[in-house]
């Protein structure tokens, strides 16, 4: 599967982010291009960050048989997953440009990614090979969502 730990998957990721401008227009969901990439890179700060999160109460429940279900192949998320409400992004315009480079620059600082055991707030504990495969899915789904 693709890891975002991999120098040739980080590349094409951050080409096909260099694709997206003004007039990307979305596949399916709600968000538009400035939406989509400053979501992507509130994400990126939260799955890189040292806070420690919590796993809510359903994903106690579910979590672990979806992160099975979501690593078990190469398959792209499904459309109109649900978000944390945290990234959930409600202004409908800003800097496309700086919000790029951004994320960009979050996607080449994974070399450097510590395996400090990150809690996602619905799959919960996740080891560093299922933060790498998550991240690659997770920016696939997006740039799919933009046709890039």
């Amino acid at each position: 599967m693709k890891t975002v730990f991999d120098k040739t998957t980080r590349d094409e990721l951050i080409s096909r982010i260099n694709t997206l401008n003004e007039n990307s227009a979305r596949q399916w969901g709600k968000m538009n291009v400035y939406q989509m990439l400053k979501h992507c890179r509130l994400w990126e700060e939260w799955i890189q960050s040292d806070r420690k999160n919590k796993q809510v109460f359903v994903g106690l429940l579910f979590g672990r048989m979806a992160l099975k279900r979501v690593m078990k192949d190469e398959s792209p998320l499904m459309r109109n997953s649900p978000s944390i409400p945290e990234l959930i992004i409600k202004e409908q315009s800003g800097d496309i440009a700086s919000e790029k480079k951004r994320w960009i620059t979050l996607i080449e600082q994974y070399p450097h990614y510590p395996d400090a055991g990150f809690v996602h707030t619905f799959f919960g504990k996740m080891t560093k090979e299922q933060v790498g495969y998550m991240a690659y899915k997770h920016t696939d789904h997006h740039l799919r969502q933009f046709n890039s």
